[in-house]
């Protein structure tokens, strides 16, 4: 059977693919609003599809498994545009709760968007831009001929799902392992703290963002807690509190600025720094329009231009109603609407470029929403908008942008990937938009689920932090509203982004391996210490496994690739299974049942179930040499 007589957009496929963007957009949810972080689930859902459709039904090709990572991925992507934005509604004030119908249309809104802005750059970004790599979709592609020609071990995935799920569950539900293990002492005037929270999904991300990011993220954390904090209290005292309550007042009301300092100029520099890349991108976008208006060929291999036409129209004529109705007035939707037309054609654009140059995991989503944010704003002020109608004006225009530019980047992976398997693109973009579908409709009970539970950008304990969310809460307070920053703080946090920008380009014209990015050090700044030190610790374990596999077989072996093969799938467990289970325990709570039921209080059993962790994702990683995931 030829490869273009394999069965592709099939039920079971669809089936599982939805099933997994489901679990995909709960779990990064979670994350994203726990540690300001999303990673992406294509890999992990190849891997889970493999195994289900050929270890457990005996069937699959290599393009239905090439569908159901298609339309999971599509759920990570909606999740990460809805965090970042929608919570500012409710950390503003604006919003008491999570609505529903509002959130749910923006997540449809802009994931469709998404797919439909994209679909006619594919034939120019996808097939014919040989300078754009798109190694996601590139590495996914891999994964997948590996696993249709030699199997491949879906029993990391489990075995990290099921040891996610039992440390969380040990966590929040039996209270045998405690939350986060904490200290601070006062030293004259001032005072040190240390802590860390106990989460294998925050070692599973250091793991997966890798060391160099892991310890840019801790760095951030060091910065604000070890020296921002004490030398605050040194120069303007600590509150009569309990030295770790101290420490967490001083960072919420002002320390915790100086990541929002820095976050502006990281985001801004980043989009400064891919203005080549922009340009190349708009121009290759209005390529792709042209060329698909005049080629009607295309519409064999994509969905017909004019389908995508009437399904933007349509798009767009919801938005504009959404906007008017949320805001009351007819003239702030259409304005909005316009607004946000404009910035995500445009960054979606930019979004499909960037990752096929650097990969979603460098694409600069929160400086494009930055940029967004304070355009609409500009221009609803013009329009006489403040208060909270321009709040919520502004902060959905960056909503539906965010949610468009995110799921763009996706979607250009995907198509990357069917490209290199020969997969149906048409068949790839219908997979897609019912991602996109489903996903959007549970990201607004997850939301209000976990504000309910534990708490989102409260800054109480135990609350989800939702840094990017908080960062966009402030702009838009201190633009619409009488609300003031602690500009001292935030004008800190820029000259240190600054500082590390320059800092960053000595590295890179010295071709350094490590780089200095700001965007890491602003969010780990913008985060509580204890969530910082798990993901060093992620990242040190990669680190230690990378040298000692390079040590052991030398370079340019396939040892070192399989051992950090291994170590994410087990990490992208680790992360699905404790977020699905936070989510779990959050429903429980809301349901009435006070949890955790403590059953110890031992740091010291704390620690050494925490340290067995993260030695367990070393020794997944590195295994033996007759164990490897690409084993039959």
């Amino acid at each position: 059977m030829t490869k273009r007589n394999l069965v592709e957009l099939t039920a079971v496929a669809l089936g599982l693919g939805i099933v997994l963007s489901l679990l995909m957009c709960a779990a990064n949810t979670y994350l994203g609003l726990y540690a300001g972080m999303t990673v992406s689930a294509s890999i992990p859902a190849a891997v889970i599809s493999m195994g289900i459709l050929r270890g457990v039904l005996r069937r699959g090709t290599i393009l239905e498994n090439n569908i159901v990572q298609t339309v999971a991925s599509a759920g990570e992507s909606l999740a990460a545009g809805i965090i970042f934005t929608i919570p500012a509604l409710v950390i503003s004030g604006v919003w008491f709760r999570f609505d529903y119908l509002t959130t749910t249309l923006v997540a449809l809104l802009g994931g469709l968007l998404g797919v439909l802005f994209m679909i006619p750059l594919r034939k120019a970004l996808i097939v014919e831009g040989k300078d754009l790599v798109y190694p996601e979709g590139v590495a996914c592609a891999e994964v997948l001929r590996v696993g249709e020609q030699r199997g491949f071990g879906i029993i990391c995935v489990f075995l990290g799902l099921t040891a996610g799920v039992v440390f969380k569950a040990l966590v929040s539900a039996v209270g045998v392992i405690k939350p986060a293990i904490e200290g601070a002492i006062r030293l004259g005037k001032t005072g040190i703290y240390f802590g860390s929270e106990m989460s294998v999904a925050l070692i599973g991300v250091g793991y997966i963002v890798g060391s160099n990011i892991a310890f840019l993220v801790f760095l951030g954390g060091v910065i604000g807690w070890l020296i921002g904090i004490p030398v605050y209290g040194l120069v303007r005292g600590f509150p009569h509190q309990d030295m770790i309550e101290a420490f967490g007042t001083i960072w919420s009301t002002q320390i915790r600025y100086m990541g929002v300092g820095a976050m502006i100029v990281g985001g801004l520099w980043s989009i400064f720094k891919v203005r080549k890349s922009i340009r190349s991108g708009v121009q290759e976008a209005m390529v792709g329009y042209r060329a698909d208006r005049v080629n009607t060929v295309i519409g064999h291999q994509d969905i017909p231009s004019r389908t995508i036409f009437v399904f933007v129209c349509l798009v767009a004529v919801a938005i504009f109603i959404l906007y008017g109705f949320v805001t009351g007035s007819t003239v702030t939707g259409i304005v909005a609407g316009m607004a946000m037309l404009i910035t995500a054609f445009f960054f979606v654009a930019v979004s499909s470029y960037v990752v096929g140059l650097v990969g979603s995991s460098n694409n600069p989503v929160s400086g494009m929403v930055i940029v967004t944010v304070i355009f609409s704003s500009i221009i609803l002020l013009s329009f006489g908008m403040t208060g909270a109608a321009g709040i919520v004006a502004a902060l959905l225009v960056a909503g539906v942008v965010c949610c468009a530019a995110c799921t763009a980047g996706d979607v250009s992976q995907d198509l990357k990937t069917g490209h290199l398997v020969g997969a149906t693109p048409r068949h790839q973009q219908i997979a897609q938009i019912i991602g996109v579908g489903t996903a959007a409709f549970i990201i607004a009970p997850i939301l209000s689920i976990l504000h309910r539970a534990y708490g989102v950008g409260t800054g109480e304990p135990g609350a989800l932090s939702a840094p990017q969310a908080s960062l966009f809460a402030s702009i838009v307070s201190a633009m619409f509203t009488d609300r003031s920053l602690p500009w001292t703080m935030v004008l800190i946090g820029a000259g240190l982004g600054v500082l590390l920008i320059v800092s960053d380009e000595m590295l890179r014209a010295r071709r350094s391996a490590f780089r200095a990015h700001v965007m890491p050090v602003a969010v780990g700044i913008y985060l509580p210490l204890v969530l910082s030190v798990p993901i060093a610790l992620g990242g040190l374990v990669r680190l230690a496994v990378t040298r000692y596999t390079k040590k052991r077989y030398g370079n340019d072996t396939p040892h070192t690739t399989e051992a950090m093969g291994r170590g994410v799938l087990f990490s992208s467990g680790l992360i699905a299974g404790e977020a699905i289970t936070g989510i779990v325990v959050a429903f429980i709570i809301v349901a009435g049942v006070s949890l955790p039921v403590r059953v110890l209080d031992s740091t010291i059993v704390s620690l050494l179930v925490f340290v067995g962790a993260v030695a367990v994702l070393g020794m997944i990683s590195l295994g033996h040499s007759g164990n490897r995931i690409t084993r039959k």
